[in-house]
């Protein structure tokens, strides 16, 4: 859309004169006057150069050129005299005026030129003077050979005209106001008027008006601060033969409410009006109020409105108020609803600001100012936006908002130790408004708390009002009990509701405050308030140890997020305090210098963080957690520019409720709604129902990108199929199926496809396939009992077809794409199911979905996740996946595609490896038409088959290097001297980045670990180290023991890849450490290595992040505690406490990921293991059980006789690292944890 755009032209200022100009006025064109304690004519055609200048004896306040730029008038402040200067010569290098007086009886107030229809139109000048003495006086050219330009006309007394029906005690009621309607003006609104009410008889009010437009009047209106409207309409303007006709009363109404502040100082009451046509084609008339207290008001009125002279309670309509700061506005806070504003200045200067809800978005209005003597250095609002408490550097003040000009309440000074860093309320359980406590902390962790006792208006009998009363007292003294030092200490942004406080004092109390250290430590806080013992109490609610040295800024919300920016402020981090999780990670451009941080949230709670740069804000949502396909929690959803708007940069930013976004820019403050474009990109993706509307709401978009996901959405039903849920999968699939057999266009669809909800968490232990008929019974009047009840490939097949019909409005386009992707995949799955266990079923449907998004181009990885591998590597179905993982590559496996599968990972069987690295040799032999032996070397001389070798190169007649290979092949490599040959030979190849080949050489020689580090350094490829040791030397050897040590589990703690770590642990003998790597941070479990992170500062973001905390591992934590003796064990070193958190966290992950059904199922049926006995009252004398005659099968609840009895643990393999050494102490029998009540988990997430 095209629009208008203001550009520089100039920039000038004569070098002599520094002072500030007052007054600007266009005279003839390219003609500038300036007016201070001079007055200068400036000529600005190609050079601006000054061509008049006059020294004036009192500042000018007012100095305007009349219409033909003959004339110019000037007065100074608290000037009775009008000076008058008539033009002698128009010449550029000539300029020449004569003065001349207007005297008034009291001081001019105002002043105003009548304009002529059209610029070219040639009219006697006529000028109206306003005046203290409350008249307006009239001037015009009457007698061209008079010694002064202009004379008296007339004048109207304002006093006379408008006397106010009603008194109102002890106000003064003398001040009046005017402005004038030009004839211009009037005219051609009420000739609009009368084409917009064609053909309406009866509008009195217009005949009114089209009878005095007749005249081609001017229009004088006079007002008061009540309302009151006298109007005059003055014909002939300037005629010698003035008659009491030609000023004539027009009409006498009340209803014109300018907004005039009750209670303001003389200096600030009065305002200057100016009207004018709104538009050439609008029958409308603005006016504009220039208030003395700083505000400009824009009003407009329809002309027949305006002048209606029968009784009407509303003329004008307020379209908009400008009003603000002098200077670049600092910072802005809100109060807890988000209703109102305080922007601040560096000079001490704040301004109230409230919220109106507008029908089409919503406004800032002005609703009180404050200056203080002393420097403000923090502020808060406090009870709904009616007091402020500021932070000075020694003492705090109280402010009542209420009135136009805030009033000071109380004071106090107060010590402290530290710097003050901030000043927030503290909510508190009981609900006493006039009552609130407010708290100091200094950079020292130690602070202060008051108790500030609000004034409550008092009502006397006979209607007056007592005094308010405001106390402020100290109320205790505190410290927060940290031992680091804080960098900063800030309230938290207050997202969604108001913090209250129950009347419970714990982890789940809403936060207040948010703290960070120098290293980058974040702390978030909330207190209580004990008046009996005139205590705070404060609570370290989550500690997050980010890494991130010095960080510049921080922001924390009520709902547990917070957002770092590193020391340079070009890299953004967004974490989730109650999980102490990473969330997001962004670097910005040196150029994009993160300025502010602002946090809101959807009704839902549902996060927002606004991004402030100098010039522009993005806003970032939070998205439902994905672990398919690891995608960002975080995207953004809109970008404001105001580099359009202002040359000023952004100094501070502030959420309102309902999504509005305040930005402070210079002095202006811009107020965004919370709509957004349903052009935009991400709504058509999201398919948002526009409803015939423009835009959306910014909180449905929100919304939508997160809440709880339809029960057919492809994240639900893969987190299903995770756990375990085949049943429902199959359930879900085949009600969307029939809904899709009936559906129409624009038909809605239910998002749990009107489901009973419990079936999505019964009992695990209730027969799956027995409850198959049971799952569809909402269905038994459909005949449906020949229907099969799984999704084969036949329904699969249908289902995708219905799909590429119709548009599921839960999802976009990708996510249907990837709906039909997962029922091809779950109905592959089911042609094998009888074949292959859980495990294995898991495997091949995401191996299955890994392909086929692969083969669309829409792959994000090169290979499985370590996530499927770990299932396959624990199914007992792998020769079916070894059938099938080989089919799906066409029978020709090539070592591209066993890194793809991770098939040398998740083979158990050493057998099975070796035929299937023989299967990827004889592949890579064949790729190619000419049969190259070197593609395969490697994989032949790691079965140990060098025989095979010699044969292929026999047949390379074609191969330039056949002769020197065969030779070097047939010598014994058993002996040293040839072992060195093949050393030399790999060196050289390692020289020549034939990386593959020098490897096989390094077999040949029987150098293993050289061999597997080549793979590793130079290749890059940790699963052909692994795959090649596995066949070389088995899995008892010890270079698969040092990979496993000194590559997987270091790069599985800096990564915080759980699955990586459990394998390994398996892979090491170590199944109690497979279990606890499920649970306990990896780096904790690590043996300190040189490539191990060494201290949690050396812990990688990405070890941080939520993509480490993965819901299926529950599954599989459930899966492997069961399975043998040493699991057990690992699981009992797992403390209760850390066990429930572990529950909690992934509840709170499926409550993120929208599967909250999955959630309820979790928390609902989760068994905590049992505790011990006493070691000595428990023997079993047919098991040996090695590990002081304690069975750990008795921590079972059931099933404890499928426990794999696997102790001892293996000798020589990795140990956990050590506790510092502390003197031995007698161990305490193993206590008794009782498994929680199931409520307690309900209520953590408020099921």
């Amino acid at each position: 859309m095209s629009s208008e755009r203001w550009s520089l032209v100039h920039t000038f200022r004569n070098e002599d004169d520094k002072e500030t100009v007052r007054t600007l006025s266009w005279g003839s064109p390219d003609e500038l006057l300036l007016g201070n304690s001079s007055l200068s004519l400036w000529f600005l055609n190609d050079t601006p150069r000054r061509i008049w200048k006059q020294k004036l004896a009192n500042p000018a306040k007012f100095a305007q050129f009349s219409p033909d730029a003959t004339l110019v008038v000037t007065t100074g402040h608290y000037d009775r005299m009008v000076k008058v200067w008539r033009r002698l010569s128009f010449g550029a290098d000539d300029v020449r005026f004569e003065v001349s007086y207007l005297p008034h009886p009291s001081i001019v107030t105002g002043m105003h030129w009548r304009k002529p229809h059209h610029r070219e139109q040639s009219m006697d000048n006529a000028f109206y003077t306003w005046c203290a003495d409350n008249k307006i006086r009239v001037w015009a050219t009457v007698d061209h050979h008079a010694p002064s330009a202009l004379q008296l006309w007339t004048q109207l007394d304002m006093s006379a005209s408008v006397q106010p029906r009603h008194t109102s005690g002890g106000k003064d009621m003398s001040r009046r106001y005017g402005f004038v309607v030009d004839s211009r003006d009037f005219c051609f609104a009420t000739e609009r008027a009368v084409q917009r009410s064609t053909g309406n008889k009866g509008n009195h009010a217009l005949e009114h008006i089209i009878e005095v437009a007749n005249k081609t009047p001017e229009i004088c209106v006079m007002i008061d601060d009540q309302g009151h409207m006298s109007a005059w309409a003055l014909e002939d303007v300037g005629s010698r033969a003035k008659s009491d006709l030609n000023v004539f009363n027009i009409l006498h109404v009340e209803g014109l409410t300018f907004s005039f502040m009750p209670g303001v100082s003389t200096k600030e009451d009065y305002a200057q009006m100016c009207a004018f046509q709104s538009a050439d084609n609008s029958d409308s008339l603005s006016i504009l109020v220039h208030h003395f207290d700083g505000r400009i008001e824009w009003f407009d009125s329809q002309v027949d409105v305006l002048f209606d002279p029968a009784p009407r309670k509303h003329r004008i309509v307020r379209k908009a108020s400008w009003t603000g700061h002098t200077a670049p506005i600092k910072k802005i806070v809100r109060n807890a609803i988000g209703n109102t504003l305080v922007s601040r200045t560096d000079d001490n200067q704040a301004l109230i600001w409230s919220q109106r809800r507008k029908s089409v978005g919503s406004a800032l209005v002005r609703k009180s100012s404050l200056y203080s003597d002393e420097h403000i250095h923090r502020s808060c609002v406090i009870e709904g936006g009616d007091f402020l408490v500021n932070l000075h550097h020694n003492g705090i003040s109280v402010w009542d908002l209420r009135y136009f000009h805030a009033r000071k309440l109380a004071s106090t000074t107060f010590q402290l130790s530290s710097k003050p860093l901030c000043v927030l309320p503290i909510p508190t359980p009981d609900i006493t408004p006039e009552m609130v406590y407010v708290a100091t902390i200094g950079a020292g962790r130690n602070g202060i708390a008051w108790e500030i006792r609000l004034p409550t208006v008092k009502t006397q009998t006979n209607g007056a009002t007592d005094e308010p009363q405001c106390s402020i007292r100290k109320f205790c003294t505190f410290d927060l009990g940290i031992k680091e030092d804080m960098s900063y200490i800030l309230p938290v942004d207050p997202a969604g509701p108001k913090a209250e406080m129950s009347g419970f004092f714990d982890q789940f109390s809403p936060d207040i405050a948010l703290s960070y250290t120098g290293n980058g430590i974040i702390h978030t806080w909330t207190a209580k308030v004990d008046r009996e013992n005139s205590h705070v109490e404060w609570l370290l609610t989550s500690t997050v140890e980010t890494g991130i040295e010095n960080p510049s800024l921080a922001s924390g919300s009520s709902i547990r997020k917070a957002a770092l920016v590193d020391e340079d402020r070009t890299r953004l981090t967004i974490w989730d305090t109650s999980g102490a999780q990473l969330e997001f990670e962004e670097h910005f451009s040196q150029q994009d210098v993160i300025r502010d941080l602002d946090w809101t949230s959807t009704p839902d709670n549902q996060s927002i963080l606004a991004v402030g740069f100098p010039h522009k804000v993005i806003l970032l949502s939070q998205l439902r957690y994905d672990y398919l396909d690891s995608r960002p929690s975080w995207t953004q959803i809109r970008e404001i520019w105001i580099r359009d708007l202002t040359p000023h940069p952004i100094g501070d930013s502030c959420w309102l409720s309902d999504g509005n976004l305040v930005i402070g820019a210079g002095n202006q403050l811009f107020v965004y709604d919370n709509e957004i474009e349903t052009t935009d990109r991400l709504v058509s993706q999201l398919r948002i129902p526009s409803r015939g509307h423009t835009t959306v709401s910014l909180y449905e978009v929100v919304m939508r990108l997160n809440g709880p996901l339809p029960v057919f959405h492809p994240q639900f039903l893969a987190q299903c199929i995770l756990s375990g849920k085949t049943n429902v999968v199959h359930s879900v699939l085949m009600n969307l199926h029939r809904k899709l057999k009936f559906h129409t266009e624009g038909d809605d669809i239910d998002g749990f496809l009107d489901m009973p909800l419990e079936d999505f968490y019964i009992d695990h232990d209730i027969p799956q396939k027995a409850t198959n008929k049971e799952l569809h019974s909402s269905y038994a009047d459909l005949s449906l009992e020949d229907e099969t009840f799984v999704v084969d490939e036949n329904t699969a097949a249908a289902l995708n077809e219905n799909l590429a019909r119709f548009t599921l409005p839960q999802l976009s386009s990708h996510e249907q794409f990837r709906l039909a992707d997962t029922i091809e995949c779950v109905a592959t799955v089911e042609k094998h199911r009888r074949s292959m266990d859980d495990n294995a079923a898991r495997y091949l449907l995401f191996f299955r979905q890994h392909m086929l998004r692969r083969s669309q181009g829409i792959a994000n990885k090169d290979t499985v996740s370590w996530r499927e591998i770990v299932w396959a590597f624990h199914s007992a179905s792998q020769d079916i996946l070894i059938d099938l993982v080989s089919r799906q590559f066409g029978g020709k496996m090539l070592w591209e595609s066993a890194r793809e599968s991770g098939i040398f990972m998740w083979l158990s069987d050493a057998t099975a490896i070796r035929a299937q690295l023989e299967v990827v040799a004889r592949n890579e032999y064949t790729k190619t038409e000419e049969k190259n032996p070197i593609d395969c070397t490697l994989y032949y001389l790691a079965l140990k088959k060098k025989n095979v070798l010699q044969g292929l190169w026999r047949m390379a007649h074609w191969h330039r290097e056949q002769g020197a290979t065969q030779r070097l092949l047939a010598n014994d490599f058993t002996e040293a001297r040839w072992k060195t040959s093949a050393m030399k030979n790999a060196y050289a190849l390692l020289g020549k980045r034939r990386f593959e080949y020098a490897a096989a050489f390094f077999l040949l020689a029987d150098r293993l670990h050289d061999a597997a580090m080549v793979c590793l350094n130079q290749v890059g490829d940790i699963q052909l180290a692994i795959a090649i040791t596995r066949a070389y030397e088995g899995d008892d050897g010890p270079v698969l023991k040092e990979i496993l040590e000194e590559r997987v589990l270091p790069e599985a703690a800096a990564d915080g890849n759980r699955w990586m770590a459990s394998w390994a642990f398996w892979m090491l003998g170590r199944r109690d450490m497979a279990v606890r790597s499920l649970i306990s941070p990896v780096e904790a479990l690590v043996a300190s290595t040189p490539s191990s992170p060494a201290s949690p500062g050396m812990v990688s973001l990405h070890a941080k992040s939520y993509l480490s905390n993965d819901p299926a591992l529950v599954v599989l934590y459930k899966q492997l505690r069961e399975k043998t003796l040493q699991t057990l064990k690992g699981a009992s070193q797992v403390s209760a406490r850390s066990e429930w958190e572990f529950i909690v966290r992934n509840a709170r992950l499926y409550d993120r990921m929208g599967c909250d059904l999955l959630a309820l199922d979790l928390v609902r049926h989760w068994e905590f293991l049992v505790g011990l006995s006493s070691p000595h009252a428990v023997h079993d004398a047919k098991i040996d059980l090695h590990e002081n005659g304690v069975d750990y099968r008795k921590m079972l609840r059931r099933r404890s006789s499928l426990v794999v009895a696997d102790m001892p643990i293996k000798t020589g393999v990795l140990q956990p690292p050590e506790t510092p050494a502390s003197p031995q102490k007698s161990k305490p029998p193993p206590t008794m944890f009782h498994e929680p009540d199931a409520k307690s988990l309900l209520d953590s997430f408020g099921f």
